[in-house]
């Protein structure tokens, strides 16, 4: 067969596929950890949160999908509203380029769904059964009453914190205080029930035992974010020029930039009488070979190895090789947010061609979305003239055009509306016909004719028919039309 070889994996009993070992993340402090935990407690709030609040009497936020109504922040969209869901998914989508082009995958370190809901799962984890070491002591040893009781305890809380996040899930689609009492009655319908339980299923199974898994084989932004990142790129980086060689010292040697080191390292200038392994110490490189940087990633990858599609841009390397640092009195920077040419020590630049272009975009963007919002009108008006006749002859002799106004009244409140028209001759509005009541997200059919005298509707005259709210007058809107009249 031509072509490039594949090369299979084999195991020890000969067969082509062997599980990967269960990664146990080794906890770590730092500026980057502390912020990832206010992300978690931030964004999972939000979730669990916002379900319970209400705004103007109802809940703030509720997707209602069998009355077709989103209520957000006291925001009520229909579906014809999806412009704006529209626009939202544009603004999401170039904010998800723009910060993967500056400062690559922040959105998996940090917000990734996956990446949230796994951190709660290891934090469970941890308290139930350790710090790292034992874990791993735990999961190799020999099935015994304490390690069934810690699995077990440990596996109760994810499956109650899996049907809560569920339960919460469908809060957001159906009212969660009904939902509550219908679980507490155990009056539940068949299909809220089944999206509690396949979200809980879903939540269980990939913050609980995929984790890694999901970001490494199951998430397509790990492949494409290739295409997204350039040599000026902020990335995780390992400086081999400073770590390399790596190995075991004493605390006695300074670090390589240190100027007196980087001239024994530059020359190879050892003292002759210098004992070996102080010159043995002397040629290596910052990096102490302690590992922490491998134990406390989240995906298992050396991060010393280059940049590695694996890597979530967590910063837990970061965090842990400073604090390494510090113990042996070298400065911090080892691993650290950079970029591939400044690792190589040529210029970088931040303001590159394609960070301006999704800037401006993404700035673009955010400015019509909340200029749109913020002028965005609950009503929606269609005229529909009368397709039997353009028009007719009174027994007073005027000229008639019928139309239909269908109203759709879009606020979470009643409205009455006034009927006014703007047009080039005298028209009258039907008895009656000038005034419009709508209930909350009532759509109303009201039928409009307008007359006008004979001598002054020769022909065709375009008009505005305008539907104004009584109580709130900002809340109007227009759409043109046409009056028509015999021919001059």
């Amino acid at each position: 067969m031509k072509g490039r070889p594949i090369a299979l994996k084999l195991v020890d009993d000969g067969a082509m596929y062997a599980s990967e070992a269960k990664i146990h993340p080794r906890e770590t402090d730092g500026p980057l950890q502390r912020l990832r935990i206010a992300a978690v407690f931030w964004l999972l709030g939000m979730f669990y949160a916002f379900p319970w609040f209400n705004w103007d009497g109802r809940q703030m936020v509720l997707f209602d999908l069998p009355a077709r109504k989103f209520h957000v922040f006291g925001l009520v969209f229909w579906p014809q509203d999806f412009f704006y869901l529209s626009m939202l998914l544009m603004t999401a989508a170039f904010a998800l380029f723009f910060f993967t082009a500056l400062a690559g995958r922040l959105w998996c370190g940090y917000a990734c769904p996956q990446t949230v809901w796994t951190e709660v799962f290891l934090w469970i984890e941890r308290w139930i059964e350790g710090p790292r070491n034992r874990r791993i002591k735990l999961d190799a040893a020999p099935w015994s009453r304490e390690k069934i009781l810690r699995k077990a305890t440990k596996q109760a809380i994810w499956i109650v914190f899996a049907l809560w996040t569920g339960f919460t899930f469908v809060g957001f689609f159906t009212p969660i205080r009904a939902l509550g009492g219908d679980v507490l009655h155990l009056q539940v319908s068949g299909w809220a029930l089944f999206w509690i339980f396949f979200y809980a299923l879903a939540t269980y199974g990939n913050a609980g035992f995929l984790r890694e898994q999901v970001c490494k084989y199951m998430c397509p932004y790990a492949r494409f974010q290739g295409a997204m990142f350039d040599r000026d790129t902020l990335i995780i980086a390992y400086d081999e020029q400073r770590g390399e060689a790596r190995g075991a010292r004493s605390k006695s040697v300074p670090s390589v930039l240190d100027p007196a080191r980087l001239r024994v390292r530059s020359t190879a200038a050892v003292s002759a009488d210098a004992g070996t392994a102080d010159v043995d110490q002397r040629s290596l490189g910052d990096c102490v070979d302690c590992t922490i940087c491998v134990q406390v990633c989240p995906t298992g990858i050396d991060i010393r190895g280059g940049l590695q599609f694996e890597c979530i841009a967590c910063g837990a390397c970061i965090d842990a090789c400073n604090t390494v640092m510090d113990k042996v009195g070298y400065p911090q920077g080892l691993i650290r947010y950079s970029t591939l040419n400044a690792m190589q020590g040529n210029p970088g630049r931040v303001l590159r061609p394609r960070i301006v272009i999704y800037a401006v975009i993404l700035s673009v963007l955010i400015a019509s979305f909340a200029w749109a919002i913020s002028h965005r009108v609950p009503l929606i008006v269609d005229v529909l003239r009368d397709r039997n006749a353009l028009y007719r002859v009174t027994p007073e002799g005027d000229i008639e055009n019928a139309y239909t106004l269908k109203i759709m009244n879009k606020d979470h409140v009643a409205h009455r509306y006034i009927v006014t028209i703007d047009a080039g001759l005298a028209l009258a509005i039907g008895a009656g016909q000038d005034q419009i009541e709508a209930a909350a997200g009532q759509v109303v059919e009201s039928p409009l004719t307008l007359r006008a005298n004979p001598a002054a509707a020769q022909g065709m005259h375009p008009l505005r028919i305008e539907v104004r709210s009584v109580v709130q007058p900002a809340v109007r809107y227009s759409e043109q039309a046409s009056f028509f009249g015999p021919s001059p």
